[in-house]
């Protein structure tokens, strides 16, 4: 849901703020082979994190993963964390290595900008990180709090493309101008005194105002590289829609092109949702869907204990 301090003008870099999802998730079954096997959606990068970590940490990967779900790939939905950090607590319970999340961050070199994805699997809910120092292997989560029961969120999709990743987003951070030092500090005001207590008094309006204004700031910024305040002016267009029907905390979720707002109200979600289909039919490229917060991390299910190996 937005960075804070994009530049380290405060002596720090990056910060951020984001949410844990439900209906959007990565499942997926570890299980011993005769050699290494991976199926399913978005297999080539479960394949990638299992070699990584199992050659790390000097155990075989003779092992069959049927990956039931998968996020997809480099939409602003922290994808790459959340497969890295499922295959790594899986690999550690199959083979009782006893590694935290953060162990498999660090191995798997996540956390480099953001630590929402690390921090939502540890706790879920809402989390704020607070970015990386001199000395920083994973960011440290400064705040968790959970999400009402009641708020929802509406993801906008645009089905054609994907938001900056890897090497280009690597250039880009590279390319953009300082972030401003007196933004920087606003924002952390915003957040720390206002967008926080909102939560915590669930005030959806206060909320959604802040993560509103930190949105539009960071967007700007970066608008040089993605071509606007979101990557998709589709997108961005039926955002601003959603906004008229009384939808707040407007934005984009990391580098898009997915947007988000939120409502309270899971009635009203999926009826604004059901207007906005019919609305923005003839693009053809936008789906939409309600989706509610998740205020628990990842689960790890183990069976068949006894046959684990020694």
């Amino acid at each position: 849901m937005g960075f804070i301090d994009l530049s380290g003008s405060l002596g720090r870099h990056f910060g951020s703020i984001g949410v844990a999802l439900n209906e959007i998730s990565t499942r997926m079954t570890m299980a011993s082979a005769d050699h290494c096997s991976v199926t399913g959606p978005s297999a080539e990068r479960a394949e990638c994190c299992l070699g990584q970590l199992c050659k790390v940490l000097g155990v075989s990967d003779k092992l069959n993963i049927a990956i039931e779900a998968a996020i997809p790939e480099h939409v602003g939905l922290g994808s790459g964390t959340q497969m890295a950090l499922a295959v790594g607590l899986a690999l550690s319970q199959f083979y009782c290595l006893k590694l935290s999340v953060r162990d498999v961050a660090a191995i798997t070199e996540r956390g480099q900008r953001s630590g929402i994805g690390i921090g939502v699997f540890e706790q879920g809910g809402l989390v704020v990180d607070g970015g990386r120092g001199p000395q920083t292997i994973t960011p440290p989560m400064l705040a968790q709090m959970p999400i009402p029961d009641s708020w929802r969120f509406i993801l906008v999709l645009d089905q054609r493309g994907q938001g900056l990743h890897g090497q280009q987003e690597v250039l880009a951070f590279k390319k953009l101008p300082p972030f401003p030092r007196q933004e920087a500090e606003h924002l952390c005001y915003l957040l720390l005194m206002q967008g926080l207590p909102a939560l915590a008094e669930r005030d959806i309006g206060r909320f959604g105002e802040v993560i509103t204004h930190l949105q539009r700031s960071v967007g700007e910024h970066f608008a040089p590289a993605q071509g606007g305040i979101f990557t998709s002016p589709e997108v961005a267009e039926a955002i601003a829609w959603l906004a008229g029907q009384g939808a707040v905390a407007l934005g984009q979720t990391s580098w898009g092109p997915t947007g988000f707002c939120m409502v309270d109200g899971e009635g009203l979600a999926e009826v604004l949702t059901a207007k906005a289909r019919q609305q923005f039919e003839h693009y053809g490229n936008l789906s939409f869907i309600t989706v509610s917060a998740r205020n628990t991390g990842g689960s790890v299910q183990v069976v068949g204990v006894e046959n684990l190996p020694v």
